[in-house]
């Protein structure tokens, strides 16, 4: 067993721990602001910074003016518990959702990996980075992207086709969002307030973005229509 103290927050190191002693401590520690992250009997219990928490907020805030705008529909599990008994894995992220598989959990309030999917987007915040590697975790439980902001710089994750994540440009969920553009406006925090940061974000989505992403849904519903009265023709 060891410990380690870090800026703004501690995390407890603990080995050759069940399957049944982390589902003992999920219970014990749950609705606390505290992140457990299981492999194979390995457990890291974290407890979370205020700067880690913030830029966890505002990253969802910014996630989710995002779909607002371009009316994309969402379905947040902010930062729930995931884990898999037959892998002996388990962690919590700092915020998740479901944007491809949104219409599957629309309206459920219980998570059940034996019928439902993962999320398609985990966001993580690396203040204070885990002892553990969580992106294998991530990769075990199948979660298809991962964001990863380290209080200077933002990258964006895939999951591969040889179950490792890979580097990417651009966001699986939102292909129009470049990293660039978020990590401006995250590290914009630091010197302006909130509601101020989100109106700009959202400014600039409605200058930037939203025209080019109404021409792409135009264009899409034109080849639709086009497709259906030829094969209307051709019947």
């Amino acid at each position: 067993m060891a410990t380690a103290a870090f800026p703004g927050g501690q995390r407890l190191l603990l080995d050759d721990v069940s399957w049944q002693g982390y589902e003992n401590l999920l219970k014990e520690f749950d609705g606390r602001p505290i992140r457990l992250t299981y492999d194979e009997g390995d457990l890291e219990i974290r407890t979370l910074s205020f700067g880690h928490e913030s830029y966890s907020w505002i990253l969802g805030r910014l996630i989710a003016t995002w779909t607002e705008e371009l009316n994309i529909p969402l379905h947040a599990g902010k930062s729930a518990t995931f884990k898999l008994k037959r892998e002996k894995k388990g962690l919590e992220g700092d915020q998740c959702f479901w944007i491809q598989n949104e219409a599957r959990m629309r309206g459920k309030r219980i998570f059940d990996f034996k019928v439902d999917p993962p999320p398609d987007l985990a966001v993580e915040i690396d203040m204070s980075r885990s002892s553990m590697n969580r992106m294998v975790i991530y990769a075990a439980l199948k979660v298809p992207e991962v964001w990863r902001f380290n209080g200077k710089t933002l990258r964006f994750y895939r999951l591969n086709k040889n179950g490792a994540y890979e580097l990417c440009e651009r966001s699986l969920a939102f292909p129009l969002l470049p990293p660039a553009d978020v990590l401006r406006f995250l590290l914009a925090s630091e010197t302006t307030e909130e509601t101020t940061l989100i109106r700009s974000f959202r400014e600039w989505i409605r200058k930037s973005i939203l025209p080019a992403w109404q021409a792409e849904q135009g264009h899409g519903k034109k080849q639709k229509s086009k497709k259906k009265d030829e094969n209307g023709q051709g019947s």
